[in-house]
């Protein structure tokens, strides 16, 4: 396993460029399994999660290369537990599977701990649109000799349900109609994707989402979209090590509530056609966030968020409402100085002086982000262990980060 090894206190500088967002890449890759015609894809991030889903592509049949995806013959309608375990963006495979091959057999999704994201809501949809469901050994067993069109009303906004559904709807009979559906940018970025293969889809974007199925869908040439998680990550470590960066890629459309939050802080953020350009080096001021599915402020740029909270005038506040278990970096904070007090799903962070450098460990792919913002930030030696989970959702970081002035090294744990 390896680790980061970061000698804090120097600003970042430069230019640095964000990476197709992987949370976009991942459904993209599923839905290439609704048709045998071949796809290229550009702007995908070389990160682990992507690597896994093509492992899971290959294992169901697809030919996958570092551009392109054909999956001419399903050789295996599933997603064993195998892959599953380490990708909860697997379940993304049911959907489609079940629309080209009338059947699917998808292990219920692990992940990383930062808490319970049931896909009950997935399965109650596919069963309004006439899927047979059983749940059997920790496995999905979904059979429909051709799924047809619903109204679906999702409980709770749900990306990967909205995502899910929407493939499975594309080659459905009938129309399906989607209600209180997600609306983030990678939501977005894949129903452009499946209208360029031929699908119908309209109102992606907004709370209703209605999908016309088609009989077949055609291959396509995309290139996703940048990542605003990793955007907001680069501008928070502009901000936070005192620096003057330019974060080419970042869109002002996908990170309003980012800007707006930097704004309160007191970080200068000035926009550009081609990205954003930040300048640290201000007093931080304190402030209140919430978290909430998009256009709100996500719930990913939180811990990033409370690194920079830690060194604010003040007593900030950080309510987490999407995931039970985001707080789990926080022990690792505190021993790098910060004043951080948690109260079930909110967090009380007063403003210290400056952070310290320790030995850290992450726990989830957001979680150690924050630490290593924390690292580049603080004064003195830090070393990040377990940066596998960074690795899940960011391209080289490491490498990034060192062109615009970093002092940060991977190194064998």
């Amino acid at each position: 396993m390896d680790k980061f090894v970061i000698e804090g206190g120097r600003p970042l500088t430069g230019e640095v460029t964000v990476s197709g967002a992987k949370n976009a890449v991942l459904p993209i890759l599923a839905a290439t399994l609704l048709s045998s015609e071949p796809y290229r894809l550009f702007g995908v991030p070389d990160v682990r999660d992507v690597a896994t889903m093509r492992q899971l592509l290959r294992s169901i049949g697809a030919t996958v290369s570092d551009e392109g995806v054909e999956v001419r013959q399903i050789v295996h309608c599933g997603a064993p537990y195998e892959w599953v375990k380490t990708l909860r963006a697997a379940i993304l495979v049911l959907g489609p599977l079940l629309a080209r091959c009338g059947e699917a057999h998808v292990s219920l999704p692990g992940g990383c701990a930062i808490g319970a994201r049931p896909v009950g809501w997935h399965l109650d949809a596919l069963k309004r649109m006439g899927a047979e469901i059983a749940l059997e050994h920790g496995i999905i067993h979904a059979k429909a000799a051709r799924l047809h069109g619903a109204r679906i009303d999702f409980e709770r906004v749900t990306v990967t349900g909205t995502e899910n559904i929407m493939m499975a709807a594309a080659l459905a009979e009938g129309t399906t109609v989607l209600h209180n559906a997600a609306c983030e940018p990678e939501v977005v970025d894949l129903a452009h994707f499946l209208i360029q293969c031929g699908a119908k889809i309209q109102g992606a974007g907004g709370a209703r989402i209605t999908i016309e199925g088609v009989p077949r869908l055609g291959g396509a040439s995309y290139r996703v979209i940048p990542d605003r998680i990793e955007a907001a990550t680069l501008l928070i470590a502009g901000a936070m090590t005192q620096g003057d960066l330019f974060v080419r890629g970042a869109r002002v459309e996908h990170l309003a509530s980012v800007i707006a939050a930097l704004g309160k802080a007191g970080v200068p953020i000035t926009m550009r056609d081609e990205g954003m350009h930040v300048r640290g080096g201000g007093a931080l001021d304190a402030m209140g966030l919430e978290t909430a599915p998009y256009p709100d402020f996500p719930t990913d740029v939180g811990p990033q968020m409370m690194v920079l909270m830690s060194r604010a005038r003040g007593i900030s506040t950080l309510h987490e409402t999407i995931f039970e278990g985001r707080f789990s970096h926080v022990p690792e904070l505190v021993r790098m100085g910060a004043n951080i007090q948690i109260e079930g799903h909110r967090a009380t962070i007063t403003g210290v002086p400056r952070l310290s450098g320790a030995n850290v460990m992450a726990s989830d792919l957001r979680a150690g982000a924050a630490l290593m913002l924390a690292g580049l930030a603080a004064e003195g030696h830090t070393e990040l262990s377990r940066v596998y989970h960074v690795d899940r959702g960011y391209e080289r970081i490491e490498e990034k980060l060192s062109a615009v002035g970093a002092h940060i090294q991977r190194v064998k744990a």
